[in-house]
């Protein structure tokens, strides 16, 4: 156990740690947290939800020199949602020091994002695609950056965002520190850090620790026209307090929660399509309660960072192995338990090995649950309420009714009604989604490479997301994934102006 006390920090910025109610490191930042303060590059590998964040953002606050308004230091995120809780949480870091910290991204205001600038603040967080256009646009100058970080690399890589970032990074003075955090380290991520980096310190978790040991994960083998169903027949039986479904795409996500909505579930969606202030009212009702399920491409897989989650379900099996670590990892968190089921389709289950070797975590099998089986969930359920009224609550008031209605019925009868008008039984409201096309894995894609049901299954499975390498549109770029230990997505700005 390392505790913040231990690691060199200012007296201001530990005692920022401690409002926030920290005392103890993660693993990522007592490794990576000295280490940055001595002035070194750092290559720090580690899931989401292992504390990147303040690994990365303690050092940062706490090397700002605030006697001097302009930028030194410049963080980029893949997406609007990541970079907006990277801000919150500098902020939190920074609240003593008082270091200003401006968030930019698409999306948003470009002109009130420049007057922003010209205020000069101490850390710009933002995404690829915005940061750039302020460089062109020469409304915001590098020349006295310190430290760039570059947050959730791989996520930047596999959205396209590769050659926007080699265009920053070569804006930046020579003399500087660089600090590059990502899950996974493909070649060319890589490359970026022998080309930008001098001399990186290595920081691992080992694997045992991105694993999510709490988290009990089974698979579901249904075909795709009775996913719903299926789904339905889960959410009655387990009752989850807080669940996130994810989507393969933003019309299955769309579809979803307006089908879960029809049949009585409290659930919206969210994907990179839905204006900022959307995203952050259905966040807000989300974390709130105000809703019981999120529905979510895997744009939010690294956007969320939302306590309490107890049940993730992928309802669509994820493009890539990686992906799928990054949606489970939305439960089991802060040593709770959480539970993760994957439905997949007979055609998907080459997909399926290959996530269970990436996780090197075999799933379970979970049995497609029946009618009744739904149905005794709900009954269960309405079952435990009674059983703790009748323990916790007080009843004086209600038992004259109630002997007036056993003395014309027995009283199993008068329970038993009691519990079919309080159970919701399993609704069969017709619901019609579009089929999406089968993930097909690698084997199987080299078996039937030139085949054209596979290229058609291709393009479509490609709908939701940009080819790597090419710069995705201004309403394209900027798209919501993770971060952990943040509970506020207010905009960043609000807290800008807050310290001016």
């Amino acid at each position: 156990m390392t505790l913040f006390n231990e690691l060199g920090i200012s007296s201001e910025t530990k005692k920022a740690i401690s409002a926030m109610g920290f005392e103890e490191a993660t693993p990522i930042q007592a490794e990576t947290i000295p280490l940055a303060l001595e002035g070194h590059d750092v290559i720090g590998q580690a899931q989401t939800g292992t504390g990147k964040t303040a690994a990365f953002g303690i050092p940062l606050v706490d090397r700002i020199d605030t006697n001097q308004d302009k930028i030194q230091g410049l963080i980029i995120a893949p997406t609007r949602e990541l970079a907006i809780q990277v801000s919150e949480e500098l902020y939190k870091v920074g609240k003593f020091k008082r270091a200003r910290v401006l968030s930019v991204y698409g999306g948003q205001d470009i002109g009130r994002q420049i007057r922003s600038l010209k205020k000069k603040p101490h850390i710009i967080v933002g995404t690829p695609g915005r940061i750039l256009d302020h460089i062109n646009r020469k409304t915001l100058r590098l020349q006295d950056i310190q430290t760039i970080i570059l947050d959730e690399a791989d996520e930047m890589l596999n959205m396209g965002f590769i050659q926007d970032i080699e265009k920053i990074l070569e804006n930046l003075p020579e003399q500087r520190q660089t600090l590059l955090f990502s899950a996974t380290m493909p070649p060319q991520i890589q490359r970026i850090a022998e080309r930008f980096m001098h001399e990186p310190k290595i920081v691992k978790i080992k694997a045992k620790e991105m694993t999510v040991p709490h988290i009990q994960q089974y698979y579901l083998e249904v075909h795709e026209k009775r996913k719903f169903d299926v789904l339905t027949r889960l959410l009655d039986i387990q009752s989850p307090e807080l669940a996130i479904i994810f989507g393969r795409t933003k019309r299955r996500v769309d579809e979803l929660s307006e089908a879960l909505n029809l049949r009585g579930y409290a659930a919206e969606g969210i994907h990179g399509d839905l204006s900022q202030a959307k995203r952050i009212s259905v966040l807000r009702k989300f974390k709130e309660g105000n809703i019981d399920i999120l529905v979510a491409t895997d744009v939010a897989a690294r956007g969320l960072d939302i306590s309490g989650v107890t049940h993730v379900y992928n309802f669509d099996i994820p493009q890539d192995p990686e992906s799928y670590v990054h949606r489970i990892g939305r439960t089991g968190r802060a040593g709770k338990k959480g539970l993760a089921m994957t439905f997949v389709t007979p055609r998907e289950t080459g997909q399926l090995k290959n996530v269970e070797t990436t996780t090197k975590r075999k799933m379970d099998r979970m049995e497609i649950p029946s009618v009744d089986q739904a149905l005794e969930g709900q009954q269960r359920l309405v079952l435990d309420k009674i059983k703790t009224i009748i323990e916790n609550e007080n009843l004086t008031y209600y038992k004259q009714i109630a002997d007036e209605l056993l003395e014309d019925h027995d009283s199993v009868s008068a329970v038993a009604a009691v519990i079919k008008m309080l159970t919701k039984e399993p609704d069969t409201t017709p619901v019609n989604l579009t089929s999406e096309p089968p993930v097909v894995s690698k084997r199987e894609k080299r078996n039937q490479k030139g085949s054209g049901s596979y290229k058609t299954s291709v393009r479509n499975n490609r709908k939701d997301r940009a080819p790597q390498g090419k710069r995705r549109s201004s309403n394209q770029k900027d798209r919501s994934k993770s971060y952990r230990g943040n509970s506020n997505n207010s905009n960043s700005n609000s807290n800008y102006n807050k310290n001016n």
